[in-house]
């Protein structure tokens, strides 16, 4: 029997799109002790009605007492969860079937903590959009330097949507640090200097793009200058992590 995993969503005015999302995760769930942690970030729809509306002992609706971003958020769900595994998942997006035992088998091999899928995009006609060409293919351990190359360059596809977790890796990237501004990164960064990172070739995620998704934003040269900049906070503050936390496990 596999362990229990909890999901974390990050639902701010996802009224459009939070049921077909939900619907995905549960038709998964099926340990006694999985969870969905919702964190509603303040939204001025009925997204805290439905989710209400639902009879399901998995579902933990929490409600930002204000708006805090889906960074915070995201962090906010991930402290609250309580499991050996953790997913990430956004409000708009839809699960692929089989797509929790695929990434849970991931991590059960060799010493894995973090795994990150392929998905496929689509706009709300239900067409099929390639909107990020480089696909994940499968790591090895002369890797993951090339992996975090490939983080700077901006031509690999990590996206927190297609990442799931062992509860270890909570103790290198919480908190998150003040400055990013992509929490996925951060998680994926840390987990290439770890070298616990692990790419899952097969598509677990439909991921949809419409008018007020975050993801795929066209950035100006400065922008990408600064965003560069702040990679290079990331690897030397999850190296700072990862010697931190060495230091505590000889102690112990």
């Amino acid at each position: 029997m596999r362990e229990p995993v909890s999901v974390c969503l990050a639902l701010y005015n996802g009224e459009k799109y939070i049921t077909e999302q939900i619907d995905s995760i549960l038709s998964q769930l099926d340990h006694i002790e999985d969870e969905l942690i919702i964190i509603d970030d303040c939204s001025s729809d009925s997204s805290v009605e439905i989710i209400n509306s639902y009879n399901s002992s998995y579902i933990h609706l929490y409600q930002n007492d204000r708006n805090m971003g889906y960074i915070k958020t995201f962090e906010k769900a991930i402290c609250i969860s309580k499991n050996s595994i953790v997913f990430l998942s956004d409000h708009d997006d839809i699960w692929v079937e089989g797509r929790l035992n695929k990434m849970y088998d991931k991590l059960q091999e060799a010493d894995n903590w973090l795994v990150c899928s392929n998905f496929e995009t689509f706009n709300n006609k239900g067409e099929s959009k390639v909107r990020f060409k480089t696909k994940l293919i499968q790591s090895k351990p002369e890797k993951f330097t090339r992996n975090i190359l490939s983080i700077f360059k901006g031509n690999i596809a990590y996206f927190g949507c297609t990442m799931a977790f062992r509860k270890e890796l909570k103790n290198y990237i919480i908190p998150f640090p003040d400055y990013i501004d992509a929490h996925d990164l951060w998680i994926s960064m840390t987990g290439n200097v770890l070298k616990k990172v692990v790419h899952l070739e097969d598509i677990t995620i439909l991921h949809r793009i419409h008018d007020n998704n975050t993801s795929f934003v066209q950035r100006d040269f400065y922008k990408k200058l600064y965003t560069r900049f702040l990679f290079l906070k990331t690897l030397i503050d999850a190296y700072k992590r990862k010697r931190m936390n060495n230091i505590q496990i000889k102690k112990k």
